[in-house]
């Protein structure tokens, strides 16, 4: 396989050397119950979480997904000043997961992606001017581990059929598509406003709020989405969560696939005139003495 430019890695400060293979490749390796490194990768995390890896470890925990972050996640940029990614958060004080247990993974059948794959990392590359990312893979091979000393022969494909990745892999790629877009488009887009980068972390991450956010009749008023439509997206957590991902497109790239009404913007433009007449109502019975211990950047205490 040819080799990419480190630049086409989305992830370049990855300790992954990408030294990239194709899906027949035979590796080496088993890890299993009473091998002498049990849970050795476990005790030294770092390990990015996707949205369906937060979706389906939320749900496993019994937490609400504000729950969920709060305790057992970090967040960090992926790139300066841009959208945000999330790590798992490790013990208190330490680096050992807080879901590994002394017989191994407690959540072993919703454990994330990346540890699905170890020993084998995904990367998702889009070249310049391709209209598609393509995924490569790459082995990893760390002194703690000893599951590439098992007599065991595999390739990567059967590895991952045999680890359970391909529902993460199609329901993590719109994520990845992103991330990817967002990396490669730059300063071309310009720099994301605060409430982008808050929509891209509760579309993303925070599932449950953004439930609440789409449910609200407001959001109705500006995208014209008919019942059935809402049905099957509110009908289904991937449902949702891929339908954030569209929405996050659209307005961090412009991509419409999400119809909005034509008077949508008319109605909030009027709905703004009409409060500010009536702030403006008030602020004249106001003494003059009162207004000026106001912050001038806060019209009357209100902000848009």
């Amino acid at each position: 396989m040819e080799q990419p430019d480190i630049n086409d890695i989305p992830f370049p400060l990855s300790p992954v050397v990408p030294n990239l293979v194709e899906g027949d490749k035979v590796i080496q390796f088993q890890c299993r119950k009473g091998i002498d490194c049990w849970n050795a990768c476990c005790s030294n995390i770092d390990i990015t979480l996707t949205p369906y890896d937060v979706l389906r470890l939320k749900n496993r925990l019994g937490l609400s997904s504000g729950e969920f972050l709060l305790q057992y996640t970090l967040p960090y940029e992926l790139e300066p000043g841009g959208i945000a990614g999330l790590k798992l958060k490790p013990v208190e004080g330490g680096s050992a997961c807080q879901l590994m247990r002394p017989e191994g993974c407690s959540v072993y059948e919703d454990r994330p992606t990346s540890c699905r794959y170890y020993p084998i990392a995904l990367l998702s590359m889009r070249k310049q001017h391709a209209t598609t990312d393509t995924a490569a893979y790459a082995v990893v091979q760390e002194k703690h581990c000893h599951g590439h000393n098992e007599p065991r022969s595999i390739t990567v494909d059967d590895y991952r059929k045999e680890q359970g990745v391909e529902i993460y892999d199609e329901l993590g790629r719109g994520w990845r598509q992103l991330v990817l877009k967002k990396k490669s488009a730059g300063p071309t887009i310009g720099k994301p406003s605060d409430r982008s980068l808050q929509l891209f972390f509760m579309a993303c991450y925070d599932l449950d709020r953004f439930r609440l956010f789409v449910e609200h009749p407001s959001f109705r008023e500006v995208y014209d989405l008919d019942d059935a439509e809402m049905a099957q997206i509110l009908g289904s957590e991937p449902e949702l969560m891929q339908f954030g991902f569209r929405l996050i497109r659209q307005v961090m790239f412009n991509e419409e696939s999400i119809p909005m009404k034509a008077d949508a913007l008319d109605k909030r433009l009027s709905r703004k005139t009409e409060r500010e007449a009536v702030m403006d109502e008030i602020a004249a019975k106001v003494p003059p003495e009162a207004i000026s211990r106001v912050d001038p950047n806060d019209k009357y205490g209100i902000k848009d």
